[in-house]
């Protein structure tokens, strides 16, 4: 026979090897799948509550260490026992089905009673490919009842779950909302037990977990209210290591009642010993897409067009130059002092041949310096050359002056020493 391989990827999940293998002499065909990435670092466990007949055609990536669970039915497939293979949920229930009957006409001639109870357990798991069990939690109160049963008739559509757990990580289950969430879908994340990690074949490490290394690699969650509507939400925080910079934590926000988005940056680190003045000089349309961490303390100039944004503005953002620019455009814009019926017709018309400059800097038509200033020396810009030096990027340090050493509270600051004596009042 013939074995065609195939590498895709599957949307909001990742690559996998899909291999066939088919017989011109018998015509027997069989495919597989394979994950194309490595074991990953935690366990999955996807729970699907199974609603409607179309929750039967969602895509299954199933690994041969996976172990697929029908609680209701006390149904489980172990790990092992089955090839991996990219089928549906109701692929799953038709390949269990053909297992179950493959041996039927030799238990019914050497054990009836056995063949008969396997015939009645086939009959359920083919009753829940139509979504109308009576076996199910909804209709828990007609246990046993034929379709016919009026009460069963007017209860709401039942609800199956099936639970797919894969130690190794690499099983999915198809969210046909992506990438919005799925109620009925629960994904679960956790960490192999040894056990587990032995069966997959991995090297036990004895070594205590470093508690720092999983925060970098872990998305935390904790709960909010939205700004906009004051609807419970959810934001998420990441650690993430710029290159050549510093650590800095990500924070976003996503309301699912009013569809508010918003994203925050903050430094990871202590306030540098010097301030930090960052200036670019823009030459080329690329120079768009560089990196830009802008923190809450920084403020940004553009001499060419005599701008100026104060810091606080915009708050912490981790960006690209692109972006920024067109933040600040939106926050021109949107200036009530410059709007409405107070704004005078001189205003409108520099506030329109300001915006119609930017956009010129944005398109890259225009050459103009772009300067952060950054008291603190939290920010950064993006050098291309890196580690080389970049010729139209300048950085410079300087110490910072009293002024602006009290605006970041560093004045009355003691980090050394205060426990001995009393601090000295102002």
């Amino acid at each position: 026979g013939m074995t065609r391989l195939l590498l895709t990827r599957i949307p909001f999940f990742k690559e996998i090897i899909v291999s066939s293998f088919s017989c011109d002499s018998c015509s027997w065909s069989n495919t597989e799948i394979q994950s194309a990435g490595r074991i990953q670092e935690q366990g999955v466990r996807y729970s699907l509550a199974v609603t409607s007949r179309q929750d039967m055609n969602r895509e299954v990536v199933k690994t041969d260490c996976a172990t697929v669970r029908i609680p209701e039915l006390d149904f489980e497939i172990p790990p092992f026992t089955q090839k991996g293979v990219l089928t549906t949920i109701e692929g799953i229930i038709d390949r269990a089905v053909a297992g179950l009957e493959q041996d039927q006409p030799l238990r019914r001639a050497t054990d009836g009673e056995v063949a008969d109870k396997i015939d009645e357990f086939v009959r359920k798991l083919k009753q829940l490919k139509e979504a109308c069990s009576p076996f199910t939690f909804v209709s828990r109160m007609c246990v046993g009842a034929a379709p016919s049963c009026p009460r069963a008739s007017s209860l709401s559509p039942p609800s199956l779950l099936q639970v797919i757990d894969d130690p190794s990580g690499n099983s999915f289950v198809e969210n046909p909302q992506a990438p919005q969430k799925d109620d009925a879908l629960v994904v679960t994340r956790y960490r192999r037990t040894p056990q587990q990690a032995a069966m997959l074949g991995l090297e036990l490490d004895e070594k205590p977990a470093d508690t720092a290394e999983d925060l970098r690699n872990e998305v935390l969650q904790f709960s909010t209210n939205c700004p906009e509507c004051n609807a419970p939400a959810s934001t998420n925080m990441k650690l993430v290591q710029i290159p050549h910079f510093k650590e800095v934590i990500i924070m976003a926000t996503n309301c699912d009642s009013c569809g508010h988005r918003t994203n925050e940056v903050k430094s990871g680190g202590a306030i540098e010993a010097q301030g930090t003045r960052i200036t670019l000089r823009i030459t080329d349309p690329s120079d768009m897409t560089r990196d830009l961490l802008k923190s809450e303390t920084c403020s940004v100039e553009i001499p060419e067009l005599e701008f100026e944004l104060g810091m606080g503005a915009l708050g912490g953002k981790f960006t690209t130059l692109e972006g920024l620019l067109k933040d600040i455009r939106d926050l021109v814009e949107r200036n009530p002092f410059t709007l409405g019926d107070s704004s005078t017709p001189s205003q409108a018309e520099k506030l329109q041949e300001f915006l119609g400059k930017l956009q010129e800097v944005i398109e890259g038509k225009t050459k103009v310096h772009f300067v952060m200033d950054d008291p603190a020396g939290n920010s950064y810009l993006q050098n291309v050359y890196a580690p080389e030096e970049d010729p139209e990027l300048t950085v410079q340090r300087y110490q910072r002056s009293f002024e602006q050493n009290e605006e970041l509270g560093l004045n009355d600051m003691r980090t050394e020493g205060y426990e001995l004596g009393d601090t000295p009042g102002r």
